[in-house]
């Protein structure tokens, strides 16, 4: 399906791919813009039809891969619904902005922009709204790293914050942007240059019983020594100047060694309590700096949170009694058959996974992934995992002309009915995000599958152990409880975050060995 000069973002489309997906006898969706960049994707999944090559930048194209013609054509008749039910009334489309500059003449008093364009086209745009005076928050992938800088650099000039490219997270002034959660105003500013680990910070601190000033997403590559943390530092001034502001949290994957340097010497110059979880960084820099060094997200939530509350900050493994800890993960390794000893995990968040990798390695060895630690532990995430294993499914091998898993949990399905087959496996460990933007029922979705991958062992004569945690508050419009019930039903272990989820695994698979290292007895 063509619809020339017929414009949609790349989140809607998203969402539209991943509903047509869910249809019965549906191989592979694309849904895109026909960008020279997205019909690249198209080739690489094998959907660029003679239609499709043809079609202009412009265009919307819908590519179906179905197990017949009937299925095929059914899917396209529900994209055109998908497609009329996403656009406005007519009255509507009388009033809603064509561009950037209606829509500042009809709201004035705006002074932030949302971008999700393609990539190729995002410096333009970013261009016009720092020229009008805007924040930006930039979703879009595939920007040039040159770009990102001169952008940067231009709104910094301007006192002007340019989050990302690919921010997929933010929270300014209460409101939840691209992939939020809902979470409560309070004393705790975050900027975080992950967005999972934005995502996991902040609901923990709401369900904590706190709450958050600002969430402000920095993209990923901020933290790279070309980029230099600009967005990071300013975010970090932002929270200083801000009176509401008592509690100042820093979430990243591992930065550039200068980098991580220069926000240190920031830090230092700090007056209020700066948290820092650079997951894999130097815990010493920043305690001289004046900082307070969290090893997990977790941590970083909880110490901010006392902080704010000024109670004192008790360290735990785990948060249920030791007992309960114990009499759970026997109750699943008891039924391990013997050559059952990995753990798998496989994550929608790239902050989790990471983290999980740095916590399994100082457990239990070393863990391959498409994301490693240790670059000679690099595997593709498309091959089967080998001995302990963790995989980011939000990388670009798996989201090229695709729904990232946090939309579409398909790729994620599939992978655990793979994971159940290898007779070495005895946890599967993952992740629900929950929030704006992001699938409405994960967990639902997910169960069958767990159901069918624990039927598929059982049929070996091996039982397989499911542990996950969630990452949400009630107020999200999953429900947080709703879906822990959910999995629960399943007969996974849901544990009150990645970090606790992590151990929980760890201690299962290692059939209670690991008891000492936690405290346990």
């Amino acid at each position: 399906m063509v619809k020339k000069n017929t414009y949609w973002d790349s989140s809607s489309l998203m969402t539209i791919s991943s509903k047509l997906g869910s249809l019965k006898g549906i191989k592979q969706v694309g849904a895109v813009m026909a960008t020279e960049q997205n019909k690249k994707l198209l080739r690489e999944a094998g959907l660029l039809t003679d239609e499709a090559k043809s079609a202009a930048p412009n265009d919307l194209v819908i590519v179906i891969e179905a197990i017949s013609e009937d299925a095929a054509r059914s899917a396209l008749a529900a994209a055109e619904e998908l497609l009329r039910a996403g656009r406005p009334a007519p009255r509507e489309r009388l009033i809603r902005p064509k561009s950037l500059e209606s829509a500042l003449d009809r709201n004035p008093q705006a002074n932030l922009a949302l971008i999700s364009v393609p990539g190729e086209f995002a410096k333009l745009e970013v261009l016009k709204a720092l020229r009008r005076g805007l924040h930006v928050l930039l979703f879009s992938d595939n920007v040039p790293l040159e770009d990102e800088i001169e952008l940067k650099r231009l709104a910094k000039e301007k006192g002007l914050l340019m989050m990302g490219p690919g921010c997929g997270t933010a929270i300014i002034d209460g409101a939840g942007l691209a992939f939020a959660n809902a979470v409560r105003k309070g004393p705790i500013g975050v900027v975080g240059a992950a967005g999972t680990g934005l995502q996991e910070v902040t609901t923990l601190i709401h369900r904590s019983g706190s709450g958050i000033t600002q969430a402000i997403g920095t993209g990923g590559r901020d933290l790279w020594r070309e980029v230099g943390g600009i967005t990071m530092l300013q975010g970090m001034k932002l929270l200083e100047e801000d009176p509401e502001t008592e509690v100042i949290v820093l979430v990243s994957k591992l930065p550039h060694p200068d980098v991580e340097r220069k926000l240190a010497n920031a830090i230092e110059r700090i007056e209020k309590p700066v948290v820092v979880d650079f997951i894999g960084g130097n815990p010493t820099l920043i305690r001289e700096a004046g900082g307070i060094p969290a090893g997990t997200l977790e941590e970083a939530a909880l110490r901010a949170v006392s902080l704010a509350s000024k109670r004192r900050y008790v360290p735990k493994a785990f948060t249920m009694r030791g007992e309960e800890i114990l009499s759970k993960a026997k109750a699943e390794y008891k039924r391990f058959s013997g050559r059952q000893r990995f753990v798998r995990g496989l994550f929608s968040g790239g902050s989790l996974c990471e983290e999980s990798i740095a916590i399994l390695t100082g457990l239990i060895g070393p863990v391959y992934s498409n994301t490693p630690m240790d670059p000679e532990l690099k595997i593709s995430g498309l091959q089967p995992g080998k001995g302990n294993t963790c995989i980011d499914m939000g990388e670009e091998e798996f989201t090229k002309g695709k729904p990232h898993p946090m939309i579409d949990p398909g790729q994620r399905q599939e992978r655990i009915l793979r994971e159940a087959r290898d007779a070495s496996v005895a946890v599967i460990l993952f992740d629900v995000v929950l929030g704006y933007g992001a699938h409405p029922d994960p967990a639902g979705a997910l169960k069958p599958f767990i159901e069918e991958a624990r039927a598929t062992a059982e049929r070996k004569g091996r039982y397989l152990s499911f542990v996950a945690s969630v990452v949400g508050t009630e107020e999200d419009p999953q429900g947080f409880s709703a879906q822990v019930r959910k999995l629960e039903d399943a007969g996974v272990i849901v544990m009150p975050s990645n970090a606790q989820a992590v151990r929980m695994a760890s201690l299962i698979a290692t059939r209670g060995k690991l008891k000492g290292a936690f405290g346990l007895r």
